[in-house]
């Protein structure tokens, strides 16, 4: 069964080459989509060697217009049958796909969160982000009936087939929240999976901050309540 590694990235030059090298290393079918989102920093210059690669595709987009916009370019554009997110940033390690996908290939599941709270080995989290993702994961569960331990977690992995069910409309970090509340809603089958981590801090480029909680907020009861 081929795998879509969907890959957006803005800014992430210093970690893209090494996160690419990772994700080939995984010996599993795929072909790696990377969808740049206007990138400033050389990021656009360092894919040109990408372009002509077998099995890869690239993709500019012509503004920033955020995380959201980037999966949904890279969807569009997926040929395998399962397809995971996978961020630039090197926070997720390429190491976890088959754990990631085994309760999909044997049949027990459509969707897959790695959790970083289920007992994988990770880096110790800064106290407020660890709050943060608590309070809102909360809230995401109340508002879908599902226990995840993690919901803004960047590893997701699902069956294609399951975007035929809903359109995904968020263009930045609320992808997170939208996709929770649209696959509840269709009441796929979700399986958590407990994965490593090695987040960084924002003088390591960390891009999310408490805006995009606040928005995230926003995002739980909008979906809950409206489509």
């Amino acid at each position: 069964m081929k795998l879509s590694v969907v890959i957006p990235v803005y800014n992430e030059r210093k970690t893209l080459d090494e996160l690419i090298s990772r994700v080939e290393a995984v010996n599993l079918e795929k072909e790696i989509i990377i969808v740049d989102d206007a990138s400033t920093d050389g990021t656009r210059d360092l894919l040109k060697k990408y372009e002509e690669r077998e099995k890869f595709k690239v993709i500019y987009q012509s503004r920033n217009a955020g995380k959201g916009s980037a999966l949904r370019v890279g969807f569009d554009k997926a040929e395998g049958e399962i397809i995971i997110v996978q961020d630039a940033d090197l926070e997720y390690d390429p190491k976890d796909y088959p754990l990631l996908l085994e309760p999909i290939l044997d049949g027990r599941a459509d969707v897959v969160y790695g959790s970083r709270f289920l007992g994988g080995t990770h880096r110790v989290f800064f106290f407020w982000h660890y709050v943060g993702n608590k309070v809102l994961t909360t809230l995401s569960n109340m508002c879908t009936n599902l226990c995840l331990t993690d919901m803004e977690t960047g590893y997701k992995v699902f069956r294609k087939e399951a975007l035929d069910a809903f359109i995904l409309k968020c263009n930045r970090f609320g992808f997170e929240p939208e996709f929770t509340s649209k696959v509840a809603r269709n009441n796929f089958r979700i399986y958590e999976v407990p994965i490593s981590y090695s987040g960084r801090g924002y003088e390591e480029g960390k891009k999310i901050n408490w805006k995009d909680g606040v928005a995230a907020l926003w995002f739980i009861f909008r979906f809950r309540f409206f489509n």
